[in-house]
């Protein structure tokens, strides 16, 4: 069996969404964001929603005519050619295996900092073994997730605002450079990111062609008004240069309103919120593996669906395995730029597919904004991620000489031409 049943709806698409993004952007993007932007991060924050909006409406139109696992991998494959689709597969599986990891990083640091490795790796087998049971229970307990977080995030702006000791003169414009700005956005993309959740769920979703295009939009404009919140509260508290430095941005900004009581609630919301974005994370990219290993782009045992729980098991586990090895090492903050360019090219094909369709604008803003964040991004992030994605040429290479070598063998009955 290798077919996925599709029991998601509206609901359940936008609630995957908006798990995905909004604990990855809240939590962990702003600070290293306002590093790079300062007073001008709000700018940066458009910048990032206007390309990911560009994306989503390309994916959105893909999605309903591709309604299969593996998103743009699928898209790219179909529009552009299989080197197309397999290069977008091979970047969204590998810049979103580091995406999980910093999320678990981001779990460990605020549950206990002391042991956050280990109680990072302890949530990516905690996932997985949720993940394995069945799409239904992930998307259960994603709902309760951000459930959660939307409640803590909702106090701590009310406590900040009301509280009188936020200084809206922070929201003026100082210094800053195109550069920072541009840097800005390609962090905060990062945060954007989720909705690709919702594609890459094609095959479990009930009537793609209206729920995708519905889903995704929708989870979008709901994480963007979200970030403008958040983003306006801790900057009237904060100010840029002391968010720019911050660990806990939002710990700070409630603790700066005389609410330090509710400052272990936000340590808690982050938690659970990274919690979130790592469980459907690690939905996504085992349904990008799974679609990869049944073009043999991956090991074709990966493509297994269990027959009982009706998900990819193999997939699954391999990718809780890795990501629990990154979890062991990494640096979150290391990853977050790799993973930024990353998933950038991804949707640089998603945009590149998207123009095959007619309708060009939307695709052409798209792409060219995907382009110019991911050069834009540290240098360490840029050049480690065009690192991978030609190791990841180099693999399709070989494997595509072998195969037209076997066939060329089986043409001529094994001798030589």
């Amino acid at each position: 069996m290798s077919t996925l049943e599709r029991r998601l709806g509206t609901t359940d698409a936008v609630i995957i969404g908006l798990g995905s993004m909004v604990g990855a952007g809240i939590f962990v993007a702003l600070a290293p964001a306002a590093a790079a932007a300062g007073s001008w991060l709000l700018v940066g924050l458009a910048v990032a929603a206007v390309v990911a909006y560009c994306n989503a409406s390309s994916s959105a139109r893909l999605a309903a005519l591709y309604p299969q696992s593996g998103g743009t991998y699928v898209y790219g494959r179909e529009r552009l050619g299989d080197f197309w689709g397999y290069l977008a597969g091979w970047s969204f599986v590998v810049g979103k295996t580091a995406s999980c990891a910093a999320m678990a990083l981001t779990v460990g640091f605020y549950v206990w900092p002391a042991y956050a490795h280990a109680v990072a790796v302890a949530a990516v087998v905690a996932l997985t073994a949720v993940n394995y049971r069945g799409i239904q229970k992930s998307a259960l307990l994603t709902r309760v997730i951000v459930a959660v977080v939307l409640a803590v995030l909702a106090a701590v702006v009310v406590i900040v605002a009301g509280s009188g000791r936020g200084d809206v003169d922070q929201l003026r414009l100082g210094h800053g450079t195109v550069l920072g700005v541009l840097q800005a956005a390609g962090l905060l993309f990062f945060a954007f990111a989720g909705y690709a959740r919702i594609a890459t769920l094609g095959e479990e979703v009930r009537d793609p062609a209206r729920t995708i295009p519905r889903a995704i939009p929708l989870a979008l404009g709901l994480t963007l008004v979200i970030y403008v919140a958040v983003a306006v509260t801790v900057l009237t508290a904060l100010g840029p240069d002391r968010l720019a430095t911050a660990a806990a941005p939002l710990a700070d900004a409630v603790r700066i309103a005389g609410a330090a009581g509710f400052e272990p609630v936000v340590r808690v919301g982050a938690a659970v919120a990274a919690l979130g974005s790592l469980l459907s994370l690690i939905l996504g990219v085992s349904r990008t593996t799974l679609a990869m290993a049944r073009d043999h782009h991956l090991p074709v045992g990966l493509a297994a669906v269990h027959p009982r729980f009706g998900v990819p098991h193999r997939a699954e586990v391999a990718v809780g395995v890795v990501v629990a090895v990154l979890a062991a090492v990494a640096d979150v903050r290391g990853v977050i730029g790799f993973s930024s360019f990353a998933v950038l090219v991804y949707y640089a094909v998603a945009n590149a597919s998207a123009w095959t369709l007619g309708r060009r604008i939307i695709p052409a803003v798209g792409l060219a904004g995907c382009v110019v964040l991911s050069v834009a991004l540290p240098l360490p992030a840029v050049l480690s991620g065009a690192g991978v994605l030609i190791l990841g040429a180099v693999i399709y290479a070989v494997r595509r000489l072998r195969y037209d070598r076997d066939s060329h063998d089986l043409d001529t009955g094994g001798k030589p031409g």
